[in-house]
């Protein structure tokens, strides 16, 4: 457990949030508890996330940020903090998330992170390890605050119909993840494409990967494995599964189509079942 006599502000992002934090609180000669009233929650939270033990929200810092008028300082931290708690190896790629203009990526069995909802990545990160899942769910659902940005990149997903029908998490998870999807019909940066199981052989039979392109750096392609991930700009690869690309989405519904069949998948296999009188159940 870190002490806070003891806590080194360049350790980490998080231990640098949890130093500026009882920085800011002194300041305001304010105890743990006392701001922990002011910003609805506990003194015991505050001395958590004081002392690196716990990661902070974005309510929770803005909220501190307005109460001790620190200009937005922990807001902005956040997402640092949260960038920093990935996989190590996933770092980077969340860092080309952030940069990047356009990101164009085909996925064979699971929709991509940037797109779940939290019941769908508490499904597929609890999978196998429950630990600390609350905190991992946030720290992946941090990565979707880029289109929250003032210019948002143009994101492209092209996605197996194998992954509508891949039940992750129960039916209400499903629908509330395809759901999510349609949500985004009239958002001309965000876009869904579903390659269709007629498309039969396909040039992306050899697994996910995402395009990653820039304003003036060079496109970068992002492979992933187990435990491990393989971004290279290398051109000859670039090349590849950029034209790659080009034939999936050739191969693709159209983003008309494509809803069309996440609308009629969500209703059909994750609707709302009957009752043994044919009644709905809700």
């Amino acid at each position: 457990m870190t002490h806070i006599n003891t806590l080194d502000p360049g350790a980490s992002p998080l231990d640098y949030y949890g130093f500026e934090l009882r920085r800011h609180r002194e300041a305001a000669e304010l105890t743990q508890k006392q701001l922990g009233d002011i910003v609805y929650c506990t003194g015991s939270l505050v001395g958590q996330i004081e002392t690196a033990r716990k990661l902070p929200t974005l309510p929770f810092s803005e909220r501190v940020d307005m109460a001790l008028g620190t200009g937005g300082a922990l807001s902005r931290l956040h997402e640092l903090v949260m960038r920093s708690q990935l996989p190590a190896w996933f770092q980077q790629v969340a860092e080309l998330e952030v940069r990047a203009t356009e990101i164009c990526t085909f996925q064979m069995g699971m929709v991509h992170g940037l797109l779940q909802t939290d019941a769908y990545v508490r499904a597929t990160l609890g999978a196998l390890d429950e630990t600390d899942l609350d905190d991992r769910t946030a720290v992946r659902l941090a990565r979707q605050r880029i289109f929250d940005k003032q210019v948002p990149p143009v994101f492209w997903m092209i996605l197996s119909e194998a992954a509508l029908y891949q039940e992750i998490g129960g039916p209400e998870t499903m629908r509330g993840q395809l759901a999510h999807l349609l949500s985004f019909e009239n958002n001309p940066r965000i876009n869904v494409q579903v390659l269709p199981f007629s498309a039969g052989a396909h040039a992306g039979l050899t697994g996910s990967f995402t395009l990653f392109r820039f304003a003036t750096d060079p496109d970068i392609v992002y492979t992933e494995g187990y435990g491990s991930g393989h971004p290279t700009a290398n051109p000859d690869t670039v090349t590849n599964c950029s034209l790659r690309y080009d034939h999936l989405q050739a191969a693709a519904l159209s983003l008309r189509d494509s809803a069309e069949l996440i609308r009629r998948v969500m209703e059909e296999r994750y609707g709302e079942q009957g009752d043994s009188g044919g009644d709905p159940v809700a």
